[in-house]
């Protein structure tokens, strides 16, 4: 059984409309949903970044069924971790327990706006499963008191608390992250259909928990509309994760993605309305062992457009060749 997800992709639509497609979302079928949590988009063509938390808030009233999750949440840089336990405590509490707390290491493009550099991948790692620690330490419910390498806590203690703590999940990308994952995590969470990633994580404790993937595709009923968008807004997702965790803006992201042309957009991202096409770049991903795997759209105006089809064609042939929900 692979469940299919869509993302509020904040990068691409204000606050109000981002709750808007996640409500057309959960009425059109999808499994669950994720929102990324950014200050900047990656390219300027894709237009906006509205404060996730805001958006999550607002789309746990305005939806009943649909499951949420950060993907992912940085919590080492602009957010304290003791400030991210309280946001997502408050938002399973608001969902009354549809929430998934997604963390990652971050990308300089979203955590320099507070200064003090950007340090190695080693070192960012060491924070993130230091911000691990705190908030779990944090949904038990008790006082904290940490002094450690990179965070303190001073007697902190959060006055809402779900019965059930936000299952964790942590992004992977190499060996290195699928070692916190397994051992740190509840889930997986990825964006490449790579094998070898899950394997990491199973030998690190990560065996049997879910694992969810992330692709993104661009539905218009005229394929060159649908390349050329995808070439404006998401040329630069083919760099691979060393690369676009370093850049610093979007303009970085634009001197860097110069060169790829629509053709290499193409090569890699479903675009047009052949269901065929989305489900065979769907399937690696499942073949690979995920669980979940979670759609994005390109393009913030035409999201209405790629919930109607979606209800009445994708997720019909996605369930009927991969056996979800």
């Amino acid at each position: 059984m692979v469940r299919i997800g869509y993302t509020m992709m904040t990068e691409q639509a204000g606050p109000r409309e981002l709750v808007g497609h996640v409500v057309r979302a959960e009425e059109v079928g999808f499994d669950f949903s994720v929102t990324s949590d950014h200050y900047f988009p990656w390219l300027r063509a894709q237009g906006h970044s509205p404060y996730a938390w805001s958006v999550l808030g607002a789309a746990a009233q305005a939806t009943s069924r649909i499951p949420l999750m950060t993907y992912v949440t940085c919590p080492t840089f602009r957010y304290h971790p003791a400030v991210v336990a309280q946001k997502a405590a408050t938002v399973q509490l608001l969902s009354e327990g549809r929430f998934r707390l997604g963390l990652g290491s971050g990308e300089n493009l979203n955590e320099h706006v507070v200064g003090g550099g950007w340090p190695s991948v080693d070192v960012r790692h060491e924070m993130l499963q230091e911000a691990v620690e705190i908030i779990r330490a944090l949904f038990e419910g008790g006082h904290v008191n940490h002094r450690g390498t990179h965070f303190d806590v001073e007697s902190a203690r959060l006055w809402d608390v779900p019965d059930s703590p936000p299952p964790i999940g942590i992004a992977v990308s190499g060996e290195r992250s699928c070692k916190l994952a397994g051992e740190h995590a509840d889930l997986l969470i990825a964006t490449e259909p790579k094998q070898g990633l899950l394997e990491s994580f199973d030998r690190h404790g990560g065996s049997g928990k879910p694992r969810v993937g992330q692709l993104p595709v661009s539905y218009d009923p005229d394929r060159d509309t649908a390349i050329k968008r995808a070439h404006a807004q998401f040329r630069w997702f083919g760099s691979g994760w060393k690369v676009n965790s370093e850049l610093p803006h979007p303009d970085s992201f634009e001197a860097a993605t110069q060169f790829v042309t629509p053709d290499d957009v193409a090569e890699s991202i479903p675009c047009g309305d052949d269901p065929d096409a989305f489900v065979a770049a769907v399937r690696p991903y499942a073949e690979a062992g995920f669980t979940e795997i979670a759609l994005v759209q390109i393009g913030g105006e035409t999201q209405p457009a790629f919930l109607d089809w979606s209800e009445k064609t994708l997720l019909p042939a996605l369930r009927e060749a991969l056996g979800g929900s």
